[in-house]
């Protein structure tokens, strides 16, 4: 005998909590395509079916998704695959409809203080120590918590129409380095920071380590 069905309300509250997850740890929910499946079913439950039809044309259009995917997008702008760079791409879009859960939101003052200097400040090397120093604890982690492995800071205020910045994380061996893991540096070293763009590769800002490895990898 069956019990009572899940409403709507509960389907939607778990897609979302999924969503979520998956946003900030994408290896263990499957990379892009599960990324993909949980923005397909989050669009029918909110009824934004030609919203989210919409975004994807607007990342082919930015050349933000290719026929790999974001994914390879990723890899033709930083010359290898970064999975906190490819769900970044899609926290963007969960912001825009309100679909993530922020960690922290910034104040309007600190949101327009990061705006204002990300850029220039990431002319420099940075860590990830330095980040946080910089700008606080950030409003979403995309990737683990382990101090040493490559990961995607977020930053951005509930305000939906306010961008997301997103400051991209590395670490591990110099290519071709033999063995390519443990990584040599004691904590990720900052590869570029990004918003907005008219095109994908736009939104970049890349440190001399960051722009330096690019052209090691092409």
């Amino acid at each position: 005998m069956s019990g009572p069905r899940r409403t709507v309300d509960d389907v939607r509250a778990y897609l979302l909590g999924n969503l979520n997850s998956a946003v900030r740890r994408p290896g263990m929910y499957g990379g892009e395509f599960a990324l993909w499946l949980y923005f397909d079913a989050m669009a029918f439950t909110d009824d934004r079916a030609e919203s989210w039809t919409a975004d994807q044309d607007a990342l082919r259009a930015r050349s933000a998704s290719l026929p790999t995917g974001v994914s390879g997008a990723v890899e033709q702008v930083m010359g290898e695959r970064h999975d906190g760079v490819m769900s970044s791409v899609y926290a963007e879009i969960a912001h825009r409809h309100a679909w993530l859960v922020l960690d922290r939101e910034l104040s309007a003052r600190e949101y327009s203080h990061l705006r204002d200097i990300f850029r220039d400040w990431s002319t420099h090397d940075r860590t990830h120590s330095d980040v946080v120093a910089a700008f606080g604890p950030p409003s979403a982690l995309l990737g683990g918590s382990n101090p040493y492995y490559p990961k995607t800071l977020a930053y951005g205020t509930a305000c939906p129409d306010d961008p997301l910045v997103f400051f991209h994380l590395w670490n591990g061996s110099e290519p071709g380095a033999s063995p390519a893991w443990p990584p040599v540096h004691a904590e990720p070293l900052l590869l570029a920071a990004r918003c907005g763009g008219a095109s994908f590769a736009d939104g970049f800002a890349f440190t001399p380590k960051g722009a330096a490895r690019r052209e090691q990898l092409r």
